[in-house]
């Protein structure tokens, strides 16, 4: 079951093999979503509280500057920023790896943004890929790649084919 962290959930024993990942879940993320910085959602094992694999979602905007110019071409020209939901981190525990959990997760992040799409204007959902890895996996299910920074997105318009 996907749910928001909350002191019940075991942080310490996760390890998805990359130590940023690592330390924000142990140490950061319970501070964040005190703070409303970000929201983090874990998918956890029901026995024993640990942590399979997690994510967090946060407002954002993007320079309209920054989409290809033939999205620019279609968004208002008074928009300096573009709104958008950030999918900030995703991770899964190396015991979890190659199962289809990140798959999962990534599908009830784009969901949930989606939904909350329909509420509070977020003309997509964009990732900052850690490594080259992590951006292969989002290449994989069609984010695109925004010019000139590491950052990737996908449409809210594409969610709404997905999920309606």
């Amino acid at each position: 079951m996907i749910e928001l962290l909350d002191k019940k959930h075991n942080r310490q024993d996760f390890d998805c093999g990359k130590e940023l990942l690592n330390n924000y879940l142990k140490n950061q993320a319970g501070q964040d979503v005190k703070r409303k910085l970000s929201a983090c959602f874990v998918l956890v094992e029901m026995e024993t509280n640990n942590i399979k694999g997690y994510y967090t979602l946060s407002n954002n905007s993007i320079p309209l500057s920054n989409f290809p110019e033939h999205i620019q071409k279609k968004l208002p020209k008074s928009y300096v920023s573009i709104p958008t939901s950030l999918l900030g981190r995703l991770a899964i525990d190396t015991k979890f790896q190659g199962k289809g959990i990140g798959k999962i997760l990534l599908i009830d992040a784009l969901k949930r943004s989606y939904e909350i799409s329909k509420e509070i204007g977020s003309f997509a959902v964009v990732v900052d890929p850690i490594d080259e890895e992590a951006e292969m996996f989002y290449a994989k299910y069609d984010f695109i790649k925004l010019p000139d920074s590491g950052k990737m997105f996908m449409a809210t318009k594409t969610l709404k084919e997905l999920f309606d």
